[in-house]
């Protein structure tokens, strides 16, 4: 199996990880390509230009952030192939979501033997997106999100931003429309994967193979009630809220304060006004191997 990797060094996994993966792959006769990233766009660069006649399966060893980048470049090509991931960044809800173990043998075996399902992307503002796109309180977040503190700390520096955000106050106000239908909240998030933040579960019916979104409603703004939803979202009681609930929809539209970032993948990667679609079946991507 011809395989091309493309690693982002920046993305604070285990180097040791992608070492052994790569060891167990040439055990098993894989050509391997590795390509390093340097910097924000190189991923979405390396996947755009890539040889797809050359590659049988590309493969993403980062976090959910080079994924996304890694699948916007993948969408210039007519005919991509399959997708296949080395969890290596601070939540890998990706890998969460299929249900891929960070051994690296159970890696490997899905790299060359895991099944291809066809799964939806969503767009928002022309910019594809696998797992969630999010305004409010969770995009001010990771706007907020020091570079630096979230190589040494992982997960820390987004307790550390959260912690700022939730201080700071003054939460935001959106109108949405899904499908036709107005809504209001103060935060919101479009989720294709049942996963947020890591294994944490925020909507038990959204699936990356669904034809829809989930929108995920946060009704109320008030600094305990972010502190009650952050809680209930590490019990997984989130559903069950008050002031939260979930939507199928299918198209929608935000609009809040202008030019309000959109996070989607865990990157800010749009702003407001934005537009939400859903493009169907857009990927291969490989599951773990049974």
């Amino acid at each position: 199996m011809r395989l091309t990797i493309i690693h982002n060094p920046a993305s604070g996994g285990p180097p040791k990880r992608l070492r052994a993966v790569a060891e167990a792959l040439r055990a098993q006769s894989c050509a391997i390509t590795i390509r390093a990233t340097g910097g924000r766009g190189d991923a979405e660069a390396m996947a755009a230009d890539l040889d797809a006649d050359a590659c049988d399966r590309l493969v993403v060893a980062g976090g959910d952030g080079t994924v996304n980048e890694v699948v916007n470049g993948l969408a210039r090509h007519k005919a991509a192939p399959p997708l296949a991931i080395v969890p290596l960044g601070t939540a890998n809800v990706l890998a969460a979501e299929i249900g891929l173990s960070l051994a690296p043998d159970a890696i490997a075996r899905a790299i060359v033997a895991g099944p291809e399902r066809m799964i939806s992307l969503g767009v928002v503002n022309g910019r594809r997106f696998v797992l969630m796109a999010g305004v409010g309180f969770d995009a001010a977040v990771v706007e907020r999100i020091d570079v630096a503190l979230k190589r040494r700390c992982g997960k820390g520096a987004y307790v550390a931003a959260s912690l700022a955000r939730l201080a700071a106050g003054h939460f935001g106000r959106y109108a949405i429309t899904a499908d036709g239908v107005a809504f209001a909240a103060r935060s919101a998030v479009v989720a294709r994967a049942r996963h947020y933040g890591g294994d944490w579960i925020i909507s038990r019916a959204a699936g990356l193979e669904r034809p829809e979104f989930r929108l995920c409603l946060y009704e109320r703004g008030a600094r305990v009630d972010v502190a009650r939803y952050a809680l209930a979202l590490m019990r997984g009681r989130l559903e069950e809220s008050p002031g939260f609930r979930t939507i199928a929809a299918s198209s929608l539209t935000i609009a809040g304060d202008e030019g309000e970032p959109v996070q989607a993948d865990g990157d800010i990667i749009a702003r407001l006004p934005a537009t939400i679609s859903l493009v169907p079946g857009a990927l291969r991507l490989v599951y773990p191997a049974a």
